[in-house]
């Protein structure tokens, strides 16, 4: 079933065409809705998660994202030779690597740079494309939606890991199986979403 799932804090979107999704969320037709305003409730937290039913789905998506000044970013679930997935622990939360595209630059080169420059990894290599995460936030009372695309990549490196401190990342860690259910204990929705 198709849907886009948009995190705004700790606030769930839903957009589907599925008259019939069962969701606790509240239901509200697209069509009837203030976009601003809805944005202006959650920020203000007097709105919980939402689901939004579209008459069509990807009309309705380009009306919705029509509302927003677009970033896109890139990132990677990178695994190294022991089966155990790279982590940067920024401003208190687990995240993993990802950045902005720049201009000139395919969203594969953003991924593998983002990676590289966030955790001083080296020898990545994207094996597949995974499940694309939005999510919006306000900056300069604008809201920005922030499209990541990720991607599955794999590393046989073995050097010093070294996190981007000018980014905000204090630490950059491979966690296996076991400290990977910790970490999304304490991550981002659209994080939780790639595992």
């Amino acid at each position: 079933m198709q849907m886009y799932k948009v995190f705004v804090n700790d606030c769930l979107i839903i957009l589907t065409d599925n008259q019939k999704i069962s969701t606790e969320f509240k239901k509200v037709n697209f069509k009837g809705i203030s976009i601003v305003e809805l944005f202006e409730n959650i920020f203000l937290n007097n709105q919980k998660d939402i689901c939004l039913i579209c008459s069509d789905l990807e009309k309705d998506w380009v009306r919705f994202q029509s509302n927003f000044k677009i970033q896109k970013a890139a990132g990677g679930k990178v695994f190294n030779s022991k089966n155990e997935v790279l982590f940067i622990h920024r401003l208190g939360k687990w995240d993993l690597p990802k950045g902005k595209l720049e201009k000139g630059e395919s969203i594969k080169e953003c991924a593998i740079r983002e990676v590289e420059e966030e955790c001083g990894i080296r020898n990545l290599h994207i094996e597949e494309q995974l499940e694309t995460t939005y999510h919006i936030f306000e900056r300069n009372d604008k809201y920005i939606l922030k499209t990541t695309y990720w991607f599955l990549m794999k590393s046989n490196f073995k050097g010093k890991l070294i996190p981007q401190t000018e980014e905000s990342i204090d630490k950059v860690v491979f966690k296996n199986n076991t400290e990977v259910t910790e970490a999304l204990q304490n991550t981002y929705g659209n994080i939780e979403l790639l595992f």
